[in-house]
């Protein structure tokens, strides 16, 4: 059981250079993830960007590091993660940042135990079954990350709190896989499960031509539904959030589900174009979300 918060005498201040880097990080990398994290207060928003930034840092080397080397650099950032947990981080700021974190939040350490075997699924030609296996890989590299962050905003409702977290977090991840169908092709992989791909009629060298077809938009179609009902299930729990988290978890929600709008509106094109919400839609989405989370609460 995750607990939901830390006497204040382990509160210590938080390191200066060392949060200001992750700020960086976070807003450099996701604007829509950064926008969100702008509406917690001060403490929490800073253990948020520490949270990002670290799990920024293994998400790099698993997609940009050579293949030779890949392995060994994701064994020593999960070394990197442990030490910091342990109160023994090492010089880069990042890691400063995260040990602060965890001593002021109860973060738990098996949530990126699971991140990191989600790296892992990445390296050599991981072959996606079925929806069990994409879900499996979809609640390692972004759901557990709900367990990281509903600890720094406080929550009620113990374990089924939790689960919703998980589901928002994997749907996030699935609307990233959805907009980048094209572009991870690029880099050998394919994380539409062999089940659906065959259920759909759409072959590896389909996608490999870039043409969106009538097959192809009915998957695309069908893995945006279950996006939503993600979406719908983990944001069951954000009234569950304490304070101005949940505010800023339900902004962040909202504007990552308006990219599978977008993806709509082009028809499913994720081969020639990136879908994407503007700074602009993202904004006007802001007052949608707080009257949802209004509604929700009974305000």
């Amino acid at each position: 059981m995750i607990k939901t918060s830390l006497p204040s005498s382990q509160n210590p201040a938080a390191p200066a250079q060392a949060v200001d880097h992750c700020r960086d990080v976070t807003r450099d990398h996701s604007k829509t993830f950064f926008l969100g994290s702008r509406l917690f207060p001060l403490r929490q928003r800073q253990a948020v960007w520490a949270v990002y930034a670290a799990c920024r840092t293994g998400d790099d080397i698993a997609d940009e590091s050579t293949a030779d080397s890949v392995s060994a650099e994701l064994d020593a950032w999960w070394g990197r993660i442990q030490n910091a947990f342990a109160g023994r981080p090492g010089p880069d700021p990042v890691d400063t940042a995260l040990a602060w974190a965890t001593r002021t939040y109860p973060i738990p350490l098996s949530a990126f135990a699971e991140l990191h075997d989600g790296l892992q699924m990445d390296l050599g030609d991981h072959v996606y079954r079925n929806m069990d296996d994409l879900t499996l890989y979809c609640r390692r590299v972004a759901g557990v990350i709900g367990f990281m962050i509903a600890p720094v905003s406080g929550f009620s409702g113990g374990e089924k709190t939790l689960q919703h977290a998980l589901m928002l977090g994997q749907a996030m991840q699935l609307t990233n896989i959805l907009r980048d169908v094209g572009e991870d092709l690029t880099r050998g992989r394919v994380y539409l499960p062999q089940s659906l791909l065959t259920e759909y009629g759409v072959t590896r060298a389909d996608l490999e031509r870039g043409v969106v077809t009538p097959e192809y938009r009915a998957l695309m179609a069908h893995l945006c539904a279950l996006a939503r009902d993600w979406y719908a299930e983990g944001r069951a729990g954000i009234p569950c959030l304490h304070g101005s988290a949940r505010l800023a978890v339900a902004t962040a929600a909202r504007a990552y589900e308006g990219i599978l709008d977008d993806l709509e509106r082009a028809g499913y094109d994720n081969f020639n174009r990136r879908a994407y919400v503007s700074g602009t839609r993202k904004l006007l989405m802001l007052p949608r979300a707080w009257w949802e989370l209004r509604s929700a609460t009974g305000g």
